[in-house]
């Protein structure tokens, strides 16, 4: 398939070698709790993808990796999950360090060594609770001295297993004593870190979406991202924009798992020509909405704007991945149903997208208000 191929070719100049790979398993295997695929994706250089050239990664543009996403997808959805979670995270981090607040030394040393070592970067933020805004707190800090203690839990958190560093949201006094975002960046191997069995269901269990448990974390000073003095807030608005990129990256995953099952009935010449046609034409429709975000992304699109159109494509495409579901496994037929457990899982790795919040619900207000004219508050 042309669009996909197109993908493949991203991830393969990107990533070389990581696709082949990553095929030389079945896809069930791919799939499973203790896959390899994470390891896999490290030592391709997987943790570089959305990092600055300047600290040793790839430094993708949107578009670019909302294609390498759909490729991972289109192999192994838990890997794609995965991915999108470490890769949302880096993107806001080096935005952060790189941009909007000077890096303490520490910071830019830890920082430096993701792209080279492949360290992975785990989000503490809600993006499992669908009526939740990813960038809510769940973790509350206590101050000691030099530095806080964190306590809280996150569950599912992909990564739980390989992580090296866990990032999260907590609320702080600023220079003011208001209360303001922080981040602190917390080393998975830190006295107090541990990981519970929570994903219980097959699918996406390559993802490792466990429990992490924080009891009394010590975080010191140095490691704690803050906005600075003269603009407090902005770290709140960067990590709103952030939101941008997890909404493509997550919904290009899913697309991805859409484009094999497509691909399959494809190659396998099921159904009439008007049939396929009709399937092709429902997932090229999903690739271009969220293409065409990433596009436009690139060329400078941000703030509400930005979000807006992150969220029409998102749940644009959450409907269409029903009915590409629906048309591809009737058309693939009921022995390939009952032979093939790939078709199944993939049908069924189509839905957790509606899983990840923001929830429709919750958003249609908001979105309801923008399309309006007035403002978006997400």
């Amino acid at each position: 398939m042309r669009s996909l191929d197109a993908a493949r070719d991203a991830c393969e100049r990107l990533h070389p070698g990581l696709l082949k790979t990553l095929e030389e398993l079945p896809l069930l295997e791919r799939e499973t709790a203790d896959s390899p695929v994470l390891d896999i994706f490290r030592a391709h250089g997987g943790a570089g993808l959305l990092v600055p050239s300047a600290y040793g990664g790839n430094e993708a543009d949107a578009l670019d990796a909302v294609r390498v996403t759909r490729a991972l997808g289109a192999c192994s959805p838990s890997l794609a999950a995965a991915a999108t979670m470490h890769n949302f995270t880096a993107a806001m981090l080096f935005a952060l360090t790189d941009r909007v607040i000077p890096p303490t030394d520490e910071q830019k040393k830890l920082l430096a060594r993701v792209a080279p070592e492949g360290m992975l970067l785990a989000s503490g933020w809600a993006e499992g609770r669908t009526q939740q805004d990813i960038l809510n707190p769940s973790v509350t800090a206590t101050p000691v001295d030099d530095g806080f203690v964190l306590n809280g839990s996150k569950k599912p958190c992909s990564l739980s297993r390989s992580m090296n560093i866990l990032t999260t949201s907590v609320i702080l006094p600023n220079g003011t004593g208001q209360p303001s975002l922080a981040v602190p960046l917390i080393t998975a191997d830190s006295p107090g870190i541990s990981v519970h069995p929570f994903w219980e269901s097959p699918v996406l269990a390559g993802s490792q979406s466990n429990e992490v448990r924080l009891k009394d974390v010590h975080v010191p000073e140095r490691l704690i991202i803050r906005g600075t003095p003269d603009d407090p807030s902005r770290l709140d608005d960067l990590q709103t924009a952030t939101f941008v990129w997890f909404e493509l990256l997550i919904t290009s995953a899913y697309v991805g798992a859409a484009s094999t099952l497509t691909e399959l009935v494809m190659k396998r010449e099921r159904g009439s020509v008007t049939d396929r046609a009709a399937l092709g034409i429902q997932l090229e429709s999903a690739v271009g909405l969220t293409e065409g975000v990433a596009r436009a992304v690139r060329d400078g699109m941000f703030g509400e704007q930005a979000v807006a159109a992150a969220l029409t494509a998102r749940f644009a495409v959450q409907k269409a991945l029903a009915a590409i579901s629906d048309q591809a496994v009737e058309l693939l037929g009921g022995i390939a149903f009952i032979k093939s457990p790939e078709v199944a899982y993939l049908s069924s790795a189509l839905h957790p997208l509606a899983f990840h919040p923001p929830g429709r619900t919750s958003s249609s207000p908001h979105l309801v208000e923008y399309f309006n004219g007035g403002p978006l508050q997400i």
